[in-house]
């Protein structure tokens, strides 16, 4: 099936008559990559769901006010991306422990996780990962992953190029710092 430009998909979205197809088609487009834009945020696959479904019902909701002057799928991260954090917020006792803490559980977490289906290096950088501060682990994600372009990630988190091509470059030699030691 040939993917939908998103003009396409906001021309039916803004008719009455497609509304619900259009809403769809943006579903399938943009399904996956939110999911795992947020689950790479929270880890955990049931909350990640949670977000993502909150995250659609937003987009829903306020399609109306998406004005075409950023890409409509910048515009579904920033909304992924601040129903994650906060998820994050309202849950805090669940998403603030110690670091250590963190890496323990999170070894558990995603060795018993049937979602994930790594191998041992994926497992590792992914250990790496969650090893940095949320914005570090955001821009990381959304540029390694998702292969977004500084101005997307900018969009997305509302920082300048400048500040996160610096955040990258420390998120990646932490991550190479944790990979090669043993």
């Amino acid at each position: 099936m040939p993917k939908h430009t998103d003009e396409e998909i906001l021309s039916r979205i803004k008719n009455k008559k497609t509304a619900d197809q259009g809403f769809a088609l943006l579903m399938e487009k943009y399904q996956e990559q939110t999911y795992w834009q947020i689950r790479r945020i929270l880890i955990d696959h049931d909350d990640a769901n949670d977000v993502m479904q909150n995250t659609f019902i937003k987009v829903w909701k306020n399609i109306s006010k998406f004005r075409s002057d950023s890409k409509l799928y910048t515009w579904i991260y920033r909304i992924a991306t601040n129903e994650a954090i906060s998820f994050i917020k309202s849950n805090k006792s669940k998403y603030y422990v110690s670091l250590d803490e963190m890496n323990e559980d999170f070894g558990e977490q995603l060795e018993a996780d049937v979602q994930f289906k790594g191998t041992t290096i994926q497992r590792k950088l992914q250990k790496a990962i969650a090893t940095l501060p949320n914005r570090q682990k955001m821009v990381f994600n959304m540029r390694y992953f998702d292969a977004m372009s500084y101005q997307d990630i900018a969009d997305v988190i509302g920082v300048s190029i400048g500040t996160l091509k610096a955040s990258y470059h420390i998120a990646a030699k932490k991550i190479e710092k944790f990979l090669t030691e043993d």
